[in-house]
């Protein structure tokens, strides 16, 4: 064979490389169609039967030289590749996708507004016990320049025996004392029914870890002008987390604010394992604030502070801790909450190192 005969062969190819890519692009545009009608249907994308159908389709009309396995290899991975195609078109229609919205949300809580580049904190205890309780960590989370007061009045438990809260009673405690510290309250609420009740009482509804894909829940919770704190669950992916922020969103309420609070695995070392990657992540896909719970991902006191510093330098847009005036007597998680003076401790060690605005 010679070099011109050689030359033509792969001119032919070059033609035939340009025909492929043509088509394959053409697939694309047709699947993305697919992929819009699927969405207003409220189908999967992914349609199993439908690809077992299309490579047996294939197989039976091959005529060589490839063989089965090869060609079955090639076509899994086109429709690998359709597939990621109708998603990234999915996130782009996201309410809280950053295609969406390029610029960033800013939640404003009382005059705070957590997003704007400025680091905050949201520090109390882990559950409501008393007035003098809450009053005691209030007096300390002002006297840190510090306005975001969190507090659990309902505490969705493990074990049906342990301390699920004073519920209303809780929360008319955390309101009286953020009225009289000029402080702002975030607390959980369990339920759809007493969404309504907390506006009263409330700045910011929480929506916890274990109620983050309670999807009726988060229809209320976006149903209702008032911001949302919305906790990652135990074990849900970023996408998981991200899609139980828009079930927020799509119902009108584009006050959100997301926390990563750490996941379940095989660690027991720390009572979750803090996905850290998780921050810059959420920040790059959506554009809500995001938090870390340094108290709940860790359940221990002695790592607060590291976690506290790891959170802020990745990106986070506030860190959220627990404190009580005395954790050995505490109703729940006593291992994990701060006392006033380690509290004091914590914030010193950390304005030095980060521009907090306290």
């Amino acid at each position: 064979m010679s070099n011109k005969d050689l030359q033509q062969l792969r001119t032919q190819i070059d033609k035939l490389n340009l025909q492929l890519l043509k088509i394959i692009n053409e697939r694309g545009l047709l699947v993305q169609e697919i992929g819009k009608l699927k969405g207003v249907q409220g189908t999967n994308r992914f349609d199993p039967v439908r690809e077992r159908a299309m490579l047996d389709l294939i197989l039976q009309k091959n005529e060589g030289p490839f063989e089965t396995s090869t060609l079955q290899h090639i076509f899994k991975e086109i429709f690998k590749a359709n597939l990621e195609l109708q998603e990234d078109d999915h996130r782009k229609a996201l309410l809280v996708s950053r295609k969406k919205k390029p610029e960033n949300t800013i939640v404003t809580v009382k005059g705070e507004a957590i997003g704007d580049g400025v680091q905050r904190f949201v520090v109390g205890p882990c559950a409501v016990e008393s007035y003098e309780q809450v009053a005691e960590v209030a007096k300390a989370v002002k006297k840190q320049g510090i306005r975001l007061l969190r507090g659990g009045a309902y505490k969705p438990r493990t074990s049906p025996y342990d301390f699920q809260g004073l519920g209303l009673e809780g929360l008319k405690i955390l309101k009286q004392v953020a009225d009289e510290q000029d402080l702002a309250v975030i607390s959980e609420i369990v339920t759809p029914g007493d969404i309504e009740t907390a506006l009263e009482y409330v700045d910011v509804i929480q929506i916890g870890a274990r109620n983050m894909q309670n999807f009726e829940l988060l229809k209320a919770a976006g149903a209702v002008n008032k911001p949302v704190l919305l906790k990652r669950g135990l074990a849900a992916t970023i996408d998981e987390f991200i899609n139980a922020a828009e079930y927020i969103m799509s119902k009108g309420n584009d006050q959100i604010i997301l926390c990563e609070r750490g996941i379940r695995t095989y660690e027991r070392a720390t009572r979750n394992t803090l996905d850290i990657s998780a921050v810059p992540i959420l920040k790059k896909e959506t554009h809500l604030p995001v938090l870390v719970d340094v108290t709940h991902s860790t359940g221990r006191r002695d790592l607060l502070l590291p976690t506290a510093k790891a959170a802020l330098a990745i990106g986070a847009d506030g860190v959220m801790a627990e404190v009580h005036p005395d954790p050995a007597v505490a109703l729940s998680d006593s291992a994990q909450q701060m006392s006033i003076p380690q509290f004091e401790e914590f914030m010193t060690k950390l304005k030095p190192v980060f521009n907090l605005n306290l």
